[in-house]
């Protein structure tokens, strides 16, 4: 992209990149790299490292020679970052710790200094980047291995411009690897470019639940794309409803099911085929493995970060105790948002619906000190534990639970949104809401809203980095004010936030570099 990025790509002649012994590229089904091989272009060790970049943070995994430049390496990751910008300003998610950029991102305040901001940046730029390299090395092959890669290939560099897209709005944009500062693309410019990829690469990648695992399918696909349509008034100005009813419908009607239980969704053995049913619904996962793919970010982080002494084990030694649920949260699995005082002492089933899964026992719902960490009830969504009590978990320390990034009951309320906003039939909306209570155990909802969809989503979805896309979108983020919740603008009643901060801000560092590019208003 711009030098800032190259010189961590291109230190080489070929811009060979290695993968650390811990890599996940057996995952991949593809060979692992001999660091004494040639320097010449190879395509599945470089293919292997575009979906490596999702998993891990450098090229010595967990940690000592990372990707991206300027920030703590185990902060660096993929996911940790996403989940950390999508999270911690919204009303789901609190964090107790005081390290530098956390308050920022609980209250709002940030600037175009902010380190975990420019992380994100930085990482999504180093991962198009290598995208870039890989689809212009291998241009004109026509086997069907590499015209499948590269269509795989342009899916991950079409992820990674979505959050572009979604984070910075107007971002620096370009399809070769180059030292010359790149061009800025305007975000409707953008969302076309985006959708015109995920249209044309659909016939060459793997049909539904044909891929081997881990990597993306036709069904990833249309559930980026539905993703894209439902947000396309944010993006463009113009609302594509009915575009994200089609495509969420596409995903629903295909073979991916809803896992029987909620829960076997984020533990350990949610890669596996048997008593744990994750795989019938995740449709894209990021892998972890406690021996090949250790990291610092993706379920490391969210199970460490989630979980302290005196809770319900959790399968794995770290318990940092640090990010917790605000009461705005707790309050949306209750009648009217009354918690009761005598809340249930275990992590599952509290306010009667199995997605509930928080340890409440001496632990207040609301926040008045946010450094204690006792204070707001915890989250026990994500384990290293497993269904299956014959399957061994790989480490005691680094987890073995795959992220579900992408996973089918998304679908369903994108599906229920974007028809009520479409003027569709509210009856299969409710239908699509209530599958997921179904699965849930809680009772069936006799109506359906567009606010209660919103609603729905927090109670499916919290703790998985949506929440303040989906805020965004509902005019509830930053503005108007009309939706305050604990903390939100640094204030325990809640404060509005201006309206700038519905973007986050073009990193100064890259703003020195690039002179072709104009800062979001606001910062």
């Amino acid at each position: 992209m711009n030098p800032r990025y190259l010189k961590k790509l291109l230190p080489m002649a070929s811009f060979f990149l290695m993968l650390g012994a811990t890599s996940c590229v057996n995952d991949l089904n593809v060979e692992p790299i001999d660091p004494s091989v040639s320097q010449n272009f190879n395509q599945n060790q470089v293919f292997s490292k575009i979906y490596a970049t999702m998993a891990l943070t450098g090229q010595s995994g967990p940690s000592g020679n990372g990707d991206v430049d300027g920030i703590d390496e185990g902060t660096s990751g993929f996911y940790r970052l996403i989940w950390n910008l999508n999270e911690l300003p919204t009303d789901e998610a609190l964090c107790a710790w005081g390290d530098p950029g956390v308050p920022e991102l609980n209250f709002g305040g940030w600037s175009a200094s902010h380190d975990q901001i420019t992380g994100m940046y930085g990482r999504l730029n180093f991962d198009v980047t290598l995208c870039n390299h890989f689809l212009e090395q291998t241009e004109g092959k026509t086997d069907a291995e590499t015209v499948r890669q590269r269509a795989e290939t342009r899916f991950i560099r079409a992820l990674n411009f979505y959050y572009l897209l979604d984070f910075y709005g107007n971002v620096p944009f370009t399809e070769v690897v180059s030292d010359t500062p790149p061009m800025q693309i305007n975000r409707a410019d953008l969302f076309k470019y985006i959708e015109k990829e995920l249209t044309e690469i659909e016939e060459d990648m793997y049909d539904v639940k044909t891929a081997p695992y881990g990597r993306a399918d036709k069904a990833a696909n249309w559930l980026l794309k539905s993703r894209l349509y439902l947000n396309a008034e944010v993006y463009t100005g113009t609302p594509r409803w009915a575009d994200a009813a089609t495509y969420a419908k596409k995903v629903m009607d295909s073979s991916y099911k809803l896992a029987d239980a909620y829960e076997h969704l984020f533990m350990a053995d949610n890669d596996q085929i048997g008593m744990n049913t994750a795989r019938q619904e995740i449709i894209l996962p990021i892998a972890a493995d406690g021996v090949r793919t250790r990291s610092w970010s993706t379920t490391f982080f969210l199970i460490a970060s989630t979980h302290t002494e005196g809770m319900l084990a959790w399968g794995m030694s770290d318990g940092w105790g640090g990010n917790r649920a605000r009461a705005s949260l707790i309050k949306k699995f209750f009648p009217n948002g009354e918690v009761p005082g005598n809340a249930d002492d275990k992590d599952l089933t509290t306010g009667g619906d199995d997605r509930a899964m928080f340890f409440a026992k001496d632990r207040t719902v609301e926040i008045d000190k946010v450094s204690n960490f006792n204070e707001g009830w915890s989250v026990a969504k994500f384990s290293n534990n497993t269904v299956d009590p014959n399957i061994k978990t790989s480490d005691p320390k680094f987890p073995d639970t795959d992220v579900p990034f992408f996973r089918a009951a998304e679908a369903y309320l994108t599906y229920a949104e974007a028809t009520l906003r479409a003027g569709g039939s509210q009856a299969e909306a409710l239908d699509a809401v209530n599958e997921l209570r179904t699965r849930a155990n809680t009772y069936p909802l006799s109506s359906v809203t567009i606010e209660s969809v919103l609603d729905e989503k927090a109670r499916e979805f919290y703790f998985e980095g949506h929440r303040r896309t989906d805020l965004i979108r509902y005019g509830y983020f930053a503005g108007s004010g009309s939706y305050n919740w604990d903390w939100k603008g640094g204030s325990k009643g809640g404060a509005a936030l201006d309206s700038h901060y519905n973007l986050y801000p073009i990193p100064m560092t890259d703003m020195t570099a690039n002179p072709n590019l104009t800062q979001n208003p606001g910062y």
